[in-house]
This record gives C-alpha cells, structure tokens and sequence, in this order.
C-alpha cells in the first residue's frame, strides 16, 4: 500500500511539474487558472489510482517525446569538412555540388531527388554518388 501512494505522489509532482512548464511557456488568462485548480480539486477528490495511472501515462509520453528530440537535434548538429591537396570541401558544398548533378547532369526534377550517398575519394579528387538507391556516378572535386 505505501508503495502505491509513493507512487501516486511522485505522479502528481510530475503532473503538477508538466502543468508548469505549460504554463510558463504561455500566460493563461485568469479564467483558465481557476477552471485548472477546479479541475485538481475533482483530481485530488477522486480515487488516487485513476490519476496515478493518467499522470504515468502523460509522463511516460513527455519523456518519450523529449528522447526523440534531443536525438533529432544531436542529428543536426553533425558537420564534415574534408582538407586535402590545398582543397577544402564542407558536407553542404558536396550536397549543392550533387544537387546539381542531378538538376543539369541527369536531367532530373529536384522535387524527384530523396536520397543522396556520397563516398568521397581524396586519392583520385573524386566524389561517387548513389542517388534515390538507382543512380550511380561520379564528379571530380
């Protein structure tokens, strides 16, 4: 039984801590402020294993949710830049370089192109492709 209300509690300070950051991410109108604590009231008057079950829920759903974001930001923040013989090329300068190709060179519509592969070859001044998993070549850099 006391782990059931230990955990009922650690739900609530979760729920209460989420309805926070709700709040302070947005001014409610004082209108909203009193139909919320009405609305914990009934919450704290009903039986605490209905809310306990609600509130695990909502936080299983908001760890989840942060997981997922901090691994797209992680994504995104990757940059390559690759030096050799007096060139430098950035990962964007051989995307803009490969777009291209795929515009002029192939004769294809940009809104086509959904997948790019690059190998990059600094020995032979080369970059090879697989674009959209069929086209295959090369252009020199």
């Amino acid at each position: 039984m006391a782990r059931k209300s230990n955990a009922a509690k650690a739900a609530e300070a979760a729920a209460k801590a989420a309805e926070e950051a709700k709040a302070a991410e947005s001014e409610p109108k004082a209108e909203s402020i009193k139909a919320e604590e009405k609305k914990e009231a009934k919450a704290a008057s009903t039986t605490k294993k209905e809310p306990a079950k609600k509130t695990a829920a909502k936080t299983t759903a908001s760890k989840t949710t942060a997981k997922t974001t901090t691994a797209k930001k992680a994504e995104k923040e990757c940059t390559l830049h690759i030096q050799f013989g007096g060139k430098s090329y950035g990962q964007e300068d051989l995307m803009k370089i490969a777009k291209d190709v795929w515009k002029y060179d192939l004769k294809q519509k940009v809104g086509d192109l959904v997948s790019i592969e690059l190998y990059v070859k600094p020995e032979e001044s080369k970059v090879y492709y697989v674009m959209n998993g069929e086209f295959t070549g090369d252009f020199a850099i």
